[in-house]
Formats: C-alpha cells, sequence, structure tokens
C-alpha cells in the first residue's frame, strides 16, 4: 500500500474514478494525513508573492519544517482544527476609485487549502464544461476568446452576463448539496463547512461570513468553477431546448434569391449576343454584369431572422459570461430572463439589470477586457488561388479598445496630454520618477515586461498593431527617464545606448556581459497566442527532484552551516534584489539564486536575530 502515499498516485486514482459520472467519492479526509501531500502543496504555494503576508495569526511561509506539517495533521486527525479568520484588506481595482476586499488566509490554512484545492480539481475538473475558462488548467482568457471566435459565427444578439458581487454571494447550503452529489465523506464535508464559515478579521474586529466563498483563499478558484458549473449545465440543457432547424434547410433570403436570378439572366443574355457585339458594346455588357453580380453579393445569403433556424452559444470565465444568439431582439430577451430566474431561484444570485446588456452584434460587445463585433463585410477576395470569391460575413473580430491602452499609460504616468492654441490634443511622453533611482537594466527591463504584457494579452485582436502606438509613448518615457536619470538631454541619452538603430543596456552574469534591446518583436496579430498564458494551477508536478523544496526539507542538512539536523525549516525572502552582501546567508542565497534556504534550528535564529 506504500504506492498510496505517493499524492500524484492518489490524485491521478481519483481522476480516473471521476470520469464515472455516479462515482461518489469516499474517506477523502484520511488524504489529509499524508505528509507527502503537504510537501506537493508546499512546493505548489511557495513562490506566491503573497506568501510573505502575514495573516490573522501573524505567521507566514517562512519557517516551513516537518514539524509543523506534524502538528498540522495531528490537529486534523483529533477534529480540533480550525481555519483562522482571514485579515481582511482593500486593494484598488483598476482604473476605479472603488476597492475590493481581499482576503489574507493564515499560512498553515493556505497549506491545507492547496491539499483540498488538489482534491477537488482531481474530482471535478473532467466534468467541468468546455465552456467554463476561468481558473483551469490548460485554460485562459485566451481560449475564452478563441473558442467564441470560433463558434460564435453569424450570431445577430450578444447577451454580456453580470452577476452582483458573485463571489460574495454562494449560498452555503445550495454549495454543500452540490459537493455531497460526488462526496460522501463527512468528515472531508464538515471541514468544508469551517473554512465556509471562517470568517475574516477586519480592524481587529471578527466579523462571521454567512455566504460567498473564501476570498483570496486557495479553494476559492476550484469552489466557484464547482457553484457555476450549475449555470454551465442549465445553459446546455436550454441550448439543447432552444437550438432548432439544420444549415442544410436553412431559408434562404429572398432579396439575395432575386439578385442571383437577375445575375444568371443578365450573363445568359449576354453570352446570347456575344459574337454580335463591337469591342466597346463588351465593355459596357461586362461592367453591367459586375454591377449586377456586385449587387447580389450585396445581400446576405440567408434571413436575419428565420423562426425555423435558431442557435445560441455561451462561453464563461470566472463570473463574466457571454452568450451569442441567432435569433430575433425578443428571443435574446426571453433567454436573458430566463437566466436571471436560474441565477435567483437554483443558486441564490442576483443578475445586474443595468450591466447585463443585449447588443446587437454589428455594435461592440465587451468581453474580458476585449470588444468583440460580428463582420456583416461580404465583398470580394481573391483567395490563394487568384480567384474572386465572396468573403463569407458573419466572422467574429476582437479588438483592443483604445481606452485600455490609454490607461496603461496613465497609470505608468508615461505620459500627459497638453492642448495647443486650437484646443487640439498634444501627447507628451514623461520621465518616470519612481525609476530614476534603478540599475539600467531594470529599467528598460521595465518597460520591456509591460510592452510585452500589454501586447502577449491582446495579441489576438484584429487591431493589434494599435499597440505601436503605445510602444511609441512607452519608448520616449523611457528616454526621458534615462535622460533624467544621468542629467543628459534625450538626444544624448539616445546617442549613448543606441547601437545598430537599437537601444542597447549592457549588463553582466556570471557567464559575462550580455545586452537586453529594447522591445523590438513588433506587434502583428495572432492567431494562436506565443508562449502558454493559461492559468495552469499545478497539480500533476513532480515534487520530489533532486534539489525540489520538498527534496531539501526532507534531506536534513542545513545548507548554511552543513551540519545535519532533524530540524530542517525553510527560510523565504519576498526578492532576491531586496537581499545584500552584509550577511553571509544573503550572499549564499543571491549566489544560489534561490528565494529560500533549508537552515536548521540555530542557524534559523541566527538569521532572524
Amino acid at each position: 500500500m506504500r504506492h498510496l502515499r505517493n499524492p500524484i498516485t492518489v490524485l491521478k486514482s481519483l481522476t480516473e474514478k471521476s470520469w464515472e459520472k455516479t462515482y461518489k467519492f469516499e474517506r477523502l479526509y484520511r488524504n489529509l494525513y499524508n505528509p507527502e501531500f503537504y510537501l506537493l502543496a508546499y512546493k505548489n504555494i511557495y513562490a506566491a508573492d503573497g506568501n510573505m503576508t502575514q495573516g490573522a495569526d501573524g505567521t507566514t511561509i517562512d519557517d516551513m519544517n516537518m514539524g509543523r506539517i506534524e502538528r498540522i495533521i495531528a490537529n486534523l486527525k483529533d477534529h480540533s482544527y480550525q481555519p483562522n479568520p482571514a485579515r481582511r484588506t482593500y486593494i484598488e481595482k483598476k482604473n476605479s476609485t472603488k476597492k475590493r476586499p481581499l482576503g489574507i488566509p493564515s499560512s498553515n490554512d493556505k497549506l491545507i487549502q492547496e491539499v483540498v484545492r488538489m482534491i477537488l480539481e482531481s474530482i471535478y475538473e473532467q466534468s467541468f464544461s468546455k465552456n467554463s475558462h476561468g481558473f483551469r488548467p490548460n485554460r485562459s482568457c485566451h481560449t475564452a476568446l478563441k473558442q467564441i471566435k470560433e463558434t460564435f459565427t453569424a450570431t445577430k444578439w450578444f447577451i454580456e452576463g453580470d452577476i452582483k458581487a458573485c463571489f460574495d454571494s454562494f449560498d452555503h447550503h445550495a454549495l454543500i448539496n452540490i459537493l455531497r452529489r460526488r462526496i460522501n465523506d463527512e468528515y472531508f464535508i464538515a471541514l468544508m463547512w469551517k473554512f465556509l464559515k471562517a470568517g475574516y478579521m477586519e480592524q481587529w474586529e471578527y466579523h462571521e461570513t454567512y455566504s460567498g466563498v473564501p476570498q483570496g483563499s486557495g479553494i476559492s478558484p476550484i469552489l466557484a468553477n464547482i457553484y457555476l458549473s450549475e449555470l454551465d449545465e442549465f445553459m446546455r440543457e436550454y441550448k439543447e431546448k432552444f437550438d432548432t432547424g439544420s444549415n442544410a434547410k436553412r431559408k434562404v433570403n429572398p432579396e439575395y434569391k432575386k439578385a442571383v436570378n437577375r445575375y444568371r439572366k443578365c450573363r445568359n443574355e449576354y453570352a446570347d449576343i456575344r459574337d454580335t457585339l463591337d469591342n466597346k458594346e463588351k465593355l459596357q455588357a461586362k461592367a453591367h454584369i459586375k454591377r449586377v453580380r456586385m449587387e447580389m453579393h450585396n445581400h446576405p445569403t440567408y434571413k436575419d431572422i428565420d423562426p425555423d433556424f435558431k442557435r445560441i452559444q455561451y462561453c464563461r470565465y470566472a463570473d463574466d459570461f457571454i452568450v451569442g444568439v441567432i435569433g430575433s431582439k425578443s428571443d435574446a430577451e426571453n433567454i436573458k430572463t430566463d437566466i436571471k430566474s436560474f441565477l435567483s431561484e437554483k443558486l441564490g444570485l442576483e443578475m445586474s439589470d443595468q450591466k447585463t446588456k443585449i447588443t446587437h452584434t454589428s455594435d461592440m460587445a465587451r468581453f474580458l477586457s476585449y470588444d468583440i463585433t460580428v463582420s456583416r463585410h461580404t465583398g470580394l477576395k481573391r483567395n490563394k488561388n487568384g480567384v474572386s470569391r465572396r468573403s463569407y460575413g458573419g466572422r467574429v473580430k476582437l479588438y483592443l479598445p483604445k481606452e485600455k491602452w490609454i490607461a496603461k499609460l496613465q497609470e505608468y504616468k508615461a505620459f500627459k496630454i497638453k492642448k495647443d492654441e486650437n484646443n487640439k490634443e498634444k501627447w507628451i511622453p514623461m520621465h518616470r520618477g519612481k525609476l530614476i533611482n534603478r540599475e539600467d537594466i531594470e529599467i528598460i527591463s521595465k518597460y520591456n515586461s509591460e510592452i510585452r504584457g500589454l501586447y502577449n494579452y491582446y495579441c489576438l485582436a484584429n487591431n493589434a498593431t494599435v499597440m505601436s502606438k503605445f510602444s511609441y509613448i512607452m519608448e520616449y518615457s523611457m528616454y526621458k527617464t534615462f535622460a533624467r536619470k544621468y542629467r543628459i538631454s534625450m538626444k544624448k541619452a539616445i546617442d549613448k545606448y543606441r547601437r545598430n538603430g537599437e537601444f542597447v543596456v549592457d549588463y553582466y552574469t556570471k557567464k559575462g556581459q550580455k545586452q537586453c534591446v529594447f522591445y523590438n518583436k513588433g506587434f502583428r496579430k495572432q492567431t494562436v497566442p506565443s508562449g502558454n498564458y493559461a492559468d495552469i494551477l499545478p497539480q500533476y508536478q513532480k515534487y520530489d527532484k533532486p534539489n525540489s523544496i520538498a527534496a531539501r526539507l526532507k534531506r536534513g542538512i542545513c545548507e548554511y552551516c552543513g551540519e545535519k539536523s532533524d530540524n530542517i525549516r525553510m527560510h523565504h525572502v519576498r526578492r532576491l534584489k531586496d537581499l545584500s552582501d552584509n550577511t553571509e546567508w544573503e550572499r549564499l542565497m543571491k549566489e544560489k539564486r534561490r528565494k529560500s534556504l533549508a537552515v536548521c534550528l540555530n542557524c534559523h535564529s541566527k538569521i532572524h536575530d
């Protein structure tokens, strides 16, 4: 039975059984007694930025050791474990004066939640809808947008779904009932109740939680997907009932049919008299045929509204969803009403009438910060063989909204707007004072990462090339930042760093001198995003490699003094660049290029003295 102690084996076993829709999982709670699960969980979460932020109990992921894991397991075994209330803080919403609450769990709670998350993901991931893209392995905003582009073709109406305070409004009883459909383990269910009812601390005052999932906790995303998968299933059943007709039997637009007949008649008449016409008359006849043909292409092939042919498409990312409708506006309004009723009656969620819009697809709908529309263009295009073909109308187009890249420039304070004597706006790149005291390589890397970050997200947009305007402002903002740093003119700053037409900064590593060039890759639209930008949640990763964090913890050798110890604990820092060369342990971490150090109890005490 030793192989069952390997958490990856257990998770794979759960995944295999999850394919059986009627299978109920039992004895899940006993997996929380397995120390190896916590080592895997620790590997998954230790590098996250927030893990050095204190929870309500004042602890962080620092000082992780096997004794700490054993104490957690002991509390779970005797059922005395009680999650600490999350420490509530508020973070600003982007481009808004409003703030949203964020809960910071204690480090031990994070560890247990990560184990629970892996178990729940193994059970539920296979049953989630293909139309759900948020917080799932190998899925992302990009996969959601790609689905819309491929499946929302020729839709007439968009329904932009917005749920009021979605994550704060989940009904606890409804969520537990959903979990009980597949989980027959009351100890595990009791643990879920504890997490849901843990509450939060604000200004040193305790507040109970009566609804919603724990904000900021590791299990919130998977619980949200489990809860909202009910909406996914409702939409799947709704689509089966709503969709009518087949493409083969679609009614042809009468205007298009008349235009086709006129074109054929015109061509036949010309063919009959072609030999009797002179060159001038032939040219006139060809021009007339071309005009008739263009008139034919101005009409859509099928009727816009066909009561015998209807379709809906649906896509969800976390609590945002969008529905595409081939049908009438009244159909779209009925669908919106039915979704609202389902959310209210079955899930206890309220859909915002004000923000849930019905938009004609010739206009722009906003989803995942992209503008989405459906093309009506039906002009002629030459194919790869040089033959003119009617371009198919109804294709989905994705656009980068202008206000999004402007808002980024404003966020970075990279430019200012002045008005000339004619009241015309003039955009002026500005230096960024907060970057002046940084190293040269840090400044150029900061600009490059900000440009790449925005482009990587909007690379699917049909107008992705407008990013060149954003890049231009950022480039001259960088020039001015370097000029201000060295108190020279912008021209001298450019001349100082320009090589072969590129702005280049030299830097040094252990392998010698290297160069960093200002972003020069261009901004072409991509059909598939380069790199891997999916929202990957680690699960079946190997956690016991020779130099993995778990292996270093279990090895029992202090990486600072080199002595063997039964009480090894992990020392963590937020960022390597914050370390100085004042102490041996800081120099050691910089040399190893690690934000963690496995040390004995004595060395850990010395580090914190």
